[in-house]
């Protein structure tokens, strides 16, 4: 039989009908009542009406806007009437603002921005048609042919006040949304759904719009990482209703939100240069969890202390397995589900296996209840914590309980597909015995998180690792973690501060880092350039073991990787189609961060 998931949106359109997953291991067992069947007959979900006898609602918000028509011509007109803007973005070359100028070029609107430095997610800007400069100018915000000003400037966290584009547009009276403004304004007429957390929200936020996408909503979606299975590298420019956003705690940046659904996937000390303590911390994400709006959903990681806590305030409720509903009701008027992997949650996993492609298969249950057997492609367990959001999320999406079984099995069959995302233990290449990974882990925690994978993909082969700090408040901060969490590799290599946007008053020093990692052999080589050089030097030549090789940090270390391939590739004397060397096609590899 073929099943019908629907997610609303405002004209009822029907997406694609997904066909149901072979039957086999991996059937899902469901307790009784937790499926969509009347009277022995399956029932396919309709595009239109509400839940009734034999009939189930599409996943549709309860008390939803439905009004998806958002006043994007900036000079306040209704869409169509008047030409849409032009919008210059300050610091466009960061993960953040990057998609969301991706996202009015897609929309329509003329796009131009300015950065320090070129950054990759700015190839896909300028394939796409915006004008980008490099080095900040008042004279970045004219026309080649000099007339006419910017209707809108938008302002990553990172610039200062003083830049001179933001000068300029004072002087000229252009309006000035930072970030967290700008994002209010183009998505208050949207179904939120807001995947914030420490950790995590990345993956989550395109997992989810991944899924959902195949599952046929029209969404819009903005990422802060490319996404190779998107069209659109980090966004999904659909009309909506829903709109899957990653969710920045920093700068306080989430706060203009009103989410319908918040995702929490945990809750830690980070962006030290702006939160004095994780007290601090915990304090923005309670104002966060309180804007979500009534009748909502917040979605969280019970098995994070720091998010777990933000439940202090609310009220227990029992609620039986046979209709998937959420456990918990705020006095603030929005539902609450939990997920991880404990069976305490709502939603969680166990026989946490590895699988045949490098992944894991888990069993997820729902409270008592074993509902499905799940495989990813991705290896960690971070990543089954991921995906359990993405579950708990979607499950939240429909409105009568009873319809979750057709939904669950297309988001497993969905989810076995999804292929993550650039930088997040992302395979370089292979050459000569070794293969070369990257990830964007900067915190203790993801640094822990993906050297678990590693070991867990690769149980018994050497890992090397070469670790770039991110700003240098994080490192003498958190300095002893990063030293516990390194302690997991086989060899270490710490490299010289990515120091984006701080100078180091603080006598941050990587050098003392590396003095305080027990276990692997340790070396402090600040130039990555050396860094090469001595990797190059140092990996096996023979190619009976593999030598797994991993770059971490968000800056430019992940140039480190391709020009070793690179290196080996000429020293070695192999060529590109002799069948040793495996290298995916990167872009500009100078990365700001927003």
């Amino acid at each position: 039989m073929e099943s019908r998931v629907l997610l609303a949106t405002t004209n009822g359109w029907s997406p694609a009908i997904p066909t149901r997953p072979k039957q086999g291991l991996a059937t899902p067992i469901l307790c009784t009542g937790f499926s969509c069947r009347r009277r022995g007959r399956a029932v396919p979900l309709r595009s239109r009406g509400s839940a009734s006898r034999g009939q189930c609602a599409p996943l549709e918000a309860k008390g939803a806007d439905k009004d998806s028509e958002v006043l994007v011509a900036l000079n306040g007109e209704e869409e169509g009437k008047k030409r849409k803007g032009w919008i210059h973005f300050v610091g466009i070359g960061g993960s953040g603002l990057s998609a969301l100028a991706l996202l009015a070029l897609k929309q329509g609107f003329e796009v131009s921005g300015s950065d320090i430095m070129w950054s990759i997610f700015m190839d896909e800007l300028h394939e796409a048609g915006a004008r980008l400069s490099i080095g900040h100018s008042a004279s970045n915000m004219e026309r080649n042919a000099g007339s006419g000003l910017p209707d809108v400037v938008v302002v990553s966290s990172a610039i200062p006040a003083d830049n001179e584009e933001i000068v300029h547009a004072k002087l000229m009276d252009i309006p000035i949304y930072k970030r967290d403004d700008w994002l209010r304004k183009i998505t208050d007429k949207y179904r939120v759904i807001a995947i914030s957390g420490t950790h995590g929200k990345t993956t989550t936020a395109a997992m989810l719009s991944y899924v959902l996408g195949a599952m046929g909503d029209d969404l819009i979606a903005v990422v802060g990482a490319n996404v190779p299975q998107f069209s659109g590298g980090n966004i999904i420019s659909g009309s909506g209703p829903n709109f899957v956003l990653e969710a920045d705690e920093y700068d306080s940046c989430f706060l203009g939100l009103s989410p319908y659904i918040a995702v929490v996937t945990n809750v830690e000390w980070d962006h030290v240069d702006i939160f004095e303590d994780e007290e601090a911390v915990q304090n923005i994400f309670r104002r966060f969890v309180r804007q979500i709006r009534t009748g909502g959903h917040l979605i969280l990681c019970g098995d994070s202390a720091g998010a777990y806590a933000l439940l202090n305030d609310s009220r227990q409720a029992t609620v039986s397995c046979n209709v998937i509903s959420t456990s918990t009701t705020l006095n603030h008027g929005y539902s609450i589900t939990t997920y991880g992997l404990s069976s305490k949650n709502d939603w969680h996993a166990s026989s946490i296996t590895r699988n045949s492609q490098g992944g894991q298969d888990y069993v997820l249950y729902y409270k008592a209840c074993q509902i499905a057997c799940i495989s990813l492609m991705l290896p960690g367990v971070h990543n089954v914590l991921n995906s359990l959001a993405v579950f708990a999320t979607v499950a939240a999406l429909v409105t009568d309980g009873h319809c979750v079984h057709e939904t669950i099995n297309s988001v497993r069959n969905h989810l076995s597909k999804f292929e993550g995302v650039s930088r997040r233990f992302e395979l370089i290449g292979k050459v000569n015995g070794c293969q070369i990974y990257d990830d964007y882990a900067h915190h203790p925690t993801e640094v822990h998180a993906v050297l678990q994978a590693a070991r867990q993909k690769f149980p018994s082969e050497p890992l090397w690792v070469v670790f770039q700090p991110h700003t240098f408040s994080r490192l003498a901060a958190l300095v002893k973690d990063f030293a516990t969490a390194l302690s997991d590799a086989d060899y270490v290599i710490i490299t010289e501060t990515y120091a984006a946007r701080e100078i180091n008053n603080l006598n941050a020093s990587e050098s003392h880092l590396a003095t305080l990692i027990r276990g692997p052999s340790t070396e402090y080589i600040p130039r990555l350039e050396d860094v090469i050089d001595k990797l190059a030097l140092k990996i096996p030549s023979n190619m009976d073991q593999d030598t797994i090789i991993l770059t971490l940090g968000p800056g430019d270390v992940a140039t480190v990787g391709p020009e070793l391939l690179r290196r080996m590739q000429k020293d070695h004397k192999i060529s590109d189609n002799g069948g040793a060397l495996c290298c995916r096609p990167r872009g500009k590899l100078l990365l700001t961060w927003a």
